[in-house]
């Protein structure tokens, strides 16, 4: 589990420090750095998986995480060339690495790295751990497969686009986590639980996976209905059928990345939603989630108000900017902090 990350020169930040808990919220205004906390979790976890670290660098132009090059990421006003992340761990051990800046190049080159030994510990860096972007997999008549990505690394993709060869592969298998069983789920089994939870967003409704040469389809029925294909049902079945798969498939440990996980949910369905965030966090998944959502944030205050969650295990960094100064702020529970200042 990280605790705090600490981000120098990069992007809007000078030198600031995040606290993170079971469940982190990140929210706030457009453009004022939001997407600047998580970029940097998953830039190092590309950079590891793909061996750009310990040895080379920081690739910024990735699949999974796009900055571009060395101008794009440093913080404006920096009072020097370097680019640092630092991550506390659960064992409050700390991790510090230290990037040399070059504006026109893609792959900031490792300057140092401080207390690497956690690295290989962590789940930012393993197989238990999700990240689902902002852009998600849409409606389709057929969804790729992928052995490396699902047999072997039990991915979703970082759109969620493998979800529907994951449940071909695992849906029979029962959920980790037997606390995040639907109440009106027909067994413990992923593809009914998954089914259960879905029922939240659009009632009754049950997932048809199938295997068609070397792709996937997924088709929806209702009750006893036909089956409808994904570009009859709407988009906000495509759009949480990843996010819930990675959070009823999860083990305790796991790390979630989730943004917007909102989209295209009716307001009950995105406060049912945080209510099962909440409830994963509280049983070992430490859950980090951008939205922008009022539904998603209420879901969690009523999961703190019945219990499903403690109030300490819940973290909120609120991001706006100051209008007379143009300054970015950061308001959390406790503190009340300005983080850029751009000229």
């Amino acid at each position: 589990m990280i605790k705090k990350l600490h981000l120098k020169n990069f992007k809007a930040f000078a030198d600031e420090n995040f606290d993170f808990k079971p469940l982190t919220l990140i929210s706030g205004l457009n453009s004022t750095g939001k997407s600047s906390v998580i970029q940097p979790l998953i830039l190092l976890r590309y950079a590891y998986r793909t061996d750009y670290l310990p040895n080379n660098g920081l690739k910024l132009d990735n699949e999974i995480a796009y900055i571009g090059t060395g101008e794009d990421a440093i913080y404006e006003n920096a009072d020097e060339e370097l680019i640092s992340f630092g991550i506390v761990w659960e064992n409050d051990q700390q991790t510090i690495w230290n990037f040399n800046y070059d504006f026109q190049k893609n792959v900031l080159p490792i300057a140092s790295i401080v207390n690497d030994s956690q690295i290989n510990q962590s789940n930012l860096f393993s197989d238990n751990f999700h990240y689902l972007g902002a852009e998600r997999i849409t409606p389709a008549g057929f969804y790729p497969l992928s052995e490396n990505d699902v047999i072997k690394h039990r991915q979703l993709g970082k759109k969620g686009e493998y979800t529907g060869h994951f449940l071909f592969e695992f849906g029979n298998q029962d959920i980790p986590i037997s606390e995040l069983s639907h109440t009106h789920s027909e067994s413990q089994s992923l593809k009914d639980q998954v089914d259960a939870w879905m029922g939240e967003i659009s009632p009754h409704i049950k997932t048809h996976v199938e295997k068609v040469a070397n792709a996937i389809t997924l088709k929806y029925s209702f009750g006893i209905s036909k089956k409808y294909s994904p570009f009859n049902v709407g988009f906000g079945v495509t759009y949480s059928l990843p996010i819930l798969t990675a959070i009823l498939s999860s083990k305790p440990g796991t790390m979630i990345i989730i943004e917007n996980p909102e989209s295209h949910l009716h307001p009950q369905g995105q406060s049912q939603l945080g209510q099962l965030l909440a409830l994963a966090a509280n049983h070992g998944i430490q859950v980090i989630i951008e939205s922008h959502s009022d539904h998603i944030l209420n879901g969690i205050r009523i999961a703190v108000h019945d219990g499903k969650i403690k109030p300490e295990d819940v973290q909120l960094h609120f991001f706006e900017i100051q209008s007379q100064m143009n300054e970015i702020k950061i308001l959390t529970e406790k503190q009340d902090y300005l983080v850029c200042i751009f000229a």
